[in-house]
């Protein structure tokens, strides 16, 4: 692979490593403190999640959901009210938050797909309607949650006990094997097993890495045999170890701080649903078709009303996910609660590689400009940057996004 061609494809990857250096040096290392590199996960879950469903709506030729943020609002509201004021249980409260989401996503997705009204002005409108609901029924007021059952699902961390303890009196065989465990493994790496140290994030991280290199193996051979067109051995392998070795620095980083957050589990669900149906489905691709030639698409026989409806369904639906995570993560939601979430998701998309035009951008690629804006707002919040500065920033890295997006591809409109 060429130079240039190799700086093209990962600008962004590049623009992450170079940003976290310089945010590294400047806050002289407590960018990497476990502390700091866990919260910038749980900080930026919500932009990653929204990030996958507002993908899909700018595949479809650029456009975007401006009503996400109120119905994160919206959700939130209706779930923090039923925790509040009745004894319904938490799962039940949080199928019926995803129902609202659902709802919206239809009554979105109707208008835009069917109706053909344009998404700009129907998300517009259910900006401010879906906000001023979101407000009566919280009454104007900031709801608490309280309900453990909710928390522990949304925001508690994964320990497992005894492999993620000391030495404890009356524990069963079970828990006795763990912590023998805990007391082989941790002198072996050079670490007291008395000291506190969730181990079971570091075991999992070596798995997941170990995972990635064998199906990566194994996904080569398969495409060897079929004959396919593969990059080289050393550029596949060589980016493949690099992302297992930091997948294991990021676990041990965990494990020092309080394990691995269930949070994070949402998360990667997310992720991989829609990095599976944007790059492994016939239905995926076709938010890539209409975002190419909306026309040559409908002539070939795809249904593009149904593609801008599940876009925009999609999208709410991920949006009362998000409501959730925050909800958990603040304990509580007010009138207020979402404010700008779309603009982040938004943000993310064109800076992770999504083109402003449609018909191109990727998960992996979104999940990247997710965690460059999250770097810059963490780095700038510990350096103690000016709150106003930090929007100035932030829209000097999204125009800078947006320019290299049109002036690489030489487009000046809508091909």
């Amino acid at each position: 692979m060429k130079v240039t061609a190799f700086i093209k494809k990962y600008t962004m990857v590049i623009a992450l490593v170079v940003v976290f250096i310089i945010f590294s040096v400047l806050t002289d290392g407590r960018l990497l403190y476990p502390q700091n590199l866990s919260n910038l996960l749980l900080q930026n879950a919500y932009v990653l999640v929204l990030s996958c469903g507002m993908l899909l709506c700018i595949l479809t030729g650029g456009n975007v959901d401006l009503s996400i943020g109120s119905t994160v609002c919206l959700a939130g509201a209706i779930g923090a009210q039923l925790l509040s004021q009745t004894g319904i249980p938490a799962v039940i409260v949080i199928l019926i938050c995803i129902a609202s989401g659902v709802l919206i996503g239809i009554w979105q997705g109707f208008w835009i797909g069917y109706v053909h009204i344009p998404p700009f002005i129907c998300t517009l409108s259910g900006m401010f309607l879906f906000r001023g609901l979101a407000r009566v029924v919280l009454d104007s007021k900031t709801v608490s949650i309280k309900n453990n059952t909710f928390l522990n699902i949304f925001a508690s961390y994964i320990q497992i006990p005894g492999l993620d303890t000391v030495k404890e009196e009356g524990g069963g065989f079970f828990y006795n094997m763990l912590n023998g465990l805990r007391n082989w493994l941790l002198p072996l790496i050079g670490q007291d097993p008395e000291q506190k140290l969730f181990i079971s994030a570091a075991i999992a991280g070596v798995l997941v890495a170990i995972a990635l290199v064998v199906l990566t193996i194994v996904n080569r051979v398969k495409k060897s045999r079929k004959g396919y067109r593969q990059d080289s051995f050393i550029t596949e392998f060589g980016r493949i170890i690099i992302i297992a070795v930091l997948i294991v620095l990021y676990s041990w980083k965990l494990a020092n701080y309080k394990g691995i957050p269930v949070m994070m589990l949402w998360v990667l669900a997310v992720v991989l649903i829609y990095a599976f149906i944007t790059s492994r489905t016939a239905f995926g691709r076709y938010f890539y078709a209409v975002g190419g030639n909306e026309k040559a698409t409908k002539l070939s026989g795809i249904n593009t009303q149904k593609v801008y409806f599940m876009a925009y369904a999609s999208m709410s639906t991920l949006a009362a996910v998000s409501a959730m995570l925050v909800a958990a993560r603040v304990g509580s939601v007010n009138g207020d609660t979402g404010t700008s979430f779309e603009m982040d998701a938004i943000g993310s998309c064109f800076i992770g590689g999504a083109s402003a035009y449609g018909g191109s951008g990727t998960v992996p690629g979104v999940m990247v400009g997710a965690i460059l804006l999250g770097v810059i707002n963490q780095g700038m919040s510990i350096i103690g940057l000016d709150n106003n500065w930090q929007y100035v920033v932030k829209g000097a890295v999204l125009l800078t996004a947006v320019i290299f997006d049109v002036v690489s591809n030489h487009k000046t409109g809508k091909a």
